[in-house]
């Protein structure tokens, strides 16, 4: 049973692989964090090497050892999940002895199943030389041997190696359709699988993830509280937040883009609200804060900011100087304007 959840094309694809026997060596799985890439690597390397015709029955042996990370043959490597604890350049790529770990692996025959499959999570963050080594891999396929790349930024692949795998794109579901799942299939009541459904932005891990641990979304709050306090600072407080911020982003990559993911969504949803699109807002629990500060700054303003942050989030993608970054980041946010709420708002082109 496929257990990923409304990517009915992605799967449809996969079975029709199944079906024919043209399973490729090498699959690249690209979307948003928490849209399903990790399951649906997980139901492939048990279809491959499930036990019975209606693969996968996630029943047999073989299923239940690969969902739970206990089978000789299927192997993942990710860099948050294996905890490194190296510094620096290190902590952040996948490096050549980590791919040279799995070549070794990939040339011994498969030891309990049928296909020996390597899921490589934040493929992205390949180094230049692991990539080019992984290359060669994926140049010369070995038999029986299955690799697939998860990112969700492909653009930070080299080319060659996106060109040896089939894309798989898995998007994000509509915020309606994930509401209807989170009620239909875990009862969630109304109120709170709205909330989850936006502020899951249609991913629906992130959304299962806060229903099995309510800190979730107080992490949330948490995480959105110190960005607001952030702006009614000065510089020198400013600059201990980003001091922090360059910290954890070494040791925490992803906890670093989650804060500024928030700091994005947040001022995406002040130019809406601003603009008079309160409904399209990830932030529906905050949209009372969000409205008074929209006398605050005009749409000019924010506009630009919103672009400084994704000029943030592209700089430290390309592995710019974190500190220095964040640092431009926090001098760029726009200076409150009380002439901004005097009802002389440009309008949005």
């Amino acid at each position: 049973m496929w257990q990923v959840i409304g990517q009915n094309r992605a799967v449809s694809l996969l079975k029709r692989s199944l079906e024919i026997g043209a399973v490729s060596h090498a699959y690249l799985f690209t979307g948003p964090a928490h849209v399903g890439k990790m399951t649906l690597a997980i139901n492939l390397a048990q279809a491959v090497n499930c036990e019975v015709t209606e693969a996968p029955c996630g029943q047999c042996d073989s299923c239940q050892k690969i969902a739970s990370a206990k089978h000789a043959d299927v192997q993942i490597l990710d860099l948050n999940r294996d905890g490194d604890s190296a510094e620096g350049e290190n902590r952040v790529k996948i490096g050549v002895g980590q791919i040279e770990e799995l070549q070794h692996a990939a040339n011994l025959p498969p030891f309990e199943g049928k296909y020996k499959v390597f899921i490589i999570n934040g493929a992205d963050l390949l180094s230049i030389a692991a990539a080019n080594r992984l290359l060669k891999t994926l140049e010369e396929p070995v038999d029986r041997v299955i690799f697939i790349l998860l990112t969700t930024s492909e653009q930070l692949l080299p080319v060659t190696v996106i060109s040896r795998c089939q894309r798989v794109q898995l998007l994000p579901l509509a915020t309606v359709a994930l509401e209807d799942i989170l009620k239909s299939r875990w009862g969630i009541e109304a109120e709170k699988a709205r909330l989850l459904a936006t502020v899951a932005r249609g991913c629906p891990g992130w959304a299962l993830s806060a229903i099995q641990d309510d800190r979730l979304l107080q992490q949330r709050d948490q995480y959105l509280d110190e960005l607001l306090d952030i702006i009614d600072t000065g510089i020198e407080e400013r600059f201990s937040y980003v001091a922090r911020l360059a910290t954890q982003f070494h040791q925490n990559r992803g906890l670093v883009q989650e804060k500024l993911n928030l700091w994005l969504d947040w001022w995406r949803d002040l130019l809406l609200v601003t603009a008079g699109s309160s409904d399209m807002v990830y932030n529906i629990d905050r949209l009372d804060t969000l409205e008074k500060m929209t006398g605050d700054y005009d749409l000019r303003q924010i506009r630009k900011y919103v672009g400084s942050i994704q000029a943030a989030f592209r700089q430290l993608a390309q592995n710019a100087n974190p500190q220095l970054v964040l640092e431009v980041l926090m001098l760029e946010i726009p200076e409150q304007d009380s002439r901004a709420g005097s009802g002389l708002l440009p309008r949005l082109r």
